[in-house]
């Protein structure tokens, strides 16, 4: 049985891809209402230019680099004094926002900036009440604490809007020993470095600890690069192989199936 436990939190603890498309939803039926579009076509729009348009920024590299995606971009605020890139952020993702979302009304018909930049604040709106868990996650957390082992998290992102993720879900902190987030430290998952500062945060070897996720390029390989073992959350069947894949030591369809793994050790 391990001493700790390091769990990733987007799409491990919180459901964040739901959360985005219930935003994305909501905001599509605001704009379908107001100015006439199709907000089946409005959201499919969305996803297609987010990217390409995050991508033109200077940030990206550094987005790239923390684990920041364009649907995070589209919500968070940045500014994070911590470093000048994140500062940068929060000057240059307002003009981001207003851009994806007039140019995907446009490709629904419809111009306007003004409204593009209405709809970017909807949005926002939208996705910070939509804050969704795996409904298995605090029978799993509850599990965890009363066999004695210590919680922590280990996340990618901003410091702001990964804290803003968890203030809206506050029930979720009291678990954690440590909450990590790869913008306080400069780089994120897959790089040893952030795993290697979790262990010195509780004082355990490698062997005593476990690292959890439902990213194999981040979780699982930065776990497997210091020799930690993992366990792979795999939400949806996986499509492609990667040489950039971590090797989970488990595999789990569900959340709940980490207890199960945790009594058999």
């Amino acid at each position: 049985m391990p001493k700790a436990i390091i769990f990733d939190l987007d799409d491990t603890l919180l459901w964040d891809k739901k959360s985005i498309e219930r935003a994305l939803h909501y905001t599509a039926q605001d704009a379908e209402k107001a100015y006439g579009v199709d907000s089946l076509k409005l959201v499919d729009a969305v996803r297609r230019i987010a990217p390409k348009i995050y991508s033109e920024y200077p940030t990206y590299a550094f987005t790239q680099t923390i684990g920041i995606n364009p649907f995070e971009g589209l919500w968070g605020g940045f500014g994070d004094v911590v470093n000048h890139q994140f500062r940068e952020m929060g000057r240059l993702m307002p003009d981001y926002r207003k851009r994806v979302w007039t140019e995907a009304l446009r490709q629904c018909g419809f111009t306007g900036e003004r409204e593009g930049e209405r709809l970017s604040e909807y949005f926002i709106a939208h996705r910070r009440e939509q804050p969704v868990l795996y409904e298995e996650t605090f029978e799993v957390l509850d599990f965890i604490k009363k066999q004695g082992i210590q919680l922590l998290i280990l996340t990618n992102g901003a410091p702001s809007l990964q804290l803003e993720k968890l203030a809206i879900t506050p029930n979720i902190v009291p678990y954690f020993e440590h909450i990590i987030i790869s913008g306080n430290i400069g780089i994120g998952k897959p790089s040893p470095v952030v795993f290697e500062h979790a262990l010195r945060l509780v004082d355990l070897r490698t062997e005593d600890v476990w690292m959890v996720g439902d990213n194999k390029r981040t979780d699982i390989l930065g776990a497997n690069r210091i020799g930690m073992k993992s366990i792979w959350i795999q939400h949806e069947e996986a499509t492609e192989v990667s040489r950039f894949d971590g090797k989970p030591d488990h595999t789990i369809k569900r959340l709940k199936e980490l207890i199960q793994v945790i009594q058999e050790e």
